[in-house]
């Protein structure tokens, strides 16, 4: 592997759309941010592609310490890429709600379990999207 910016960027956005679903480096915009370029770069191409630890168990750790955060927006990009990748099924998602709470406190439990909810509705949603009503049958 080479240290030139470029072939980080391509690995951490390779692993991005292995760690979040196919597609998802597509919505990182090709900017000088320092601090989009250090996500790529460093999180995901040095961090996230590490081969000790599989992408779900860099997952689950990444909920348990989001869920001490109370963070119901990280959690739910979590949980979408769990589900996407078929990771974790709605029902271990949940599960994980009740583990943690004992662990992080039951209001940050709340905002886990919030993010979950929203991550599960969507993925569901996206997966059986609402059929367009014929106005002939209306």
């Amino acid at each position: 592997m080479s240290d030139e910016p470029a072939d980080r960027r391509q690995i951490g956005l390779r692993t991005m759309d292995a760690v979040y679903g196919p597609g998802f480096s597509a919505r990182m915009p090709p900017s000088k941010d320092p601090f989009l370029t250090e996500t790529v770069e460093q999180l995901f191409a040095n961090v996230w592609s590490r081969p000790l630890l599989s992408i779900r168990d860099r997952r689950l750790l990444v909920l348990g310490a989001t869920a001490a955060l109370g963070r119901a927006d990280l959690i739910e990009v979590q949980a979408r890429g769990a589900l996407a990748n078929d990771e974790l099924t709605p029902e271990q998602l949940n599960e994980a709600v009740i583990q943690l709470a004992y662990y992080v406190g039951w209001g940050n439990a709340t905002a886990l379990k919030g993010g979950i909810d929203a991550a599960i509705a969507k993925t569901a949603l996206y997966a059986n999207p609402p059929q367009p009503v014929d106005q002939a049958d209306a």
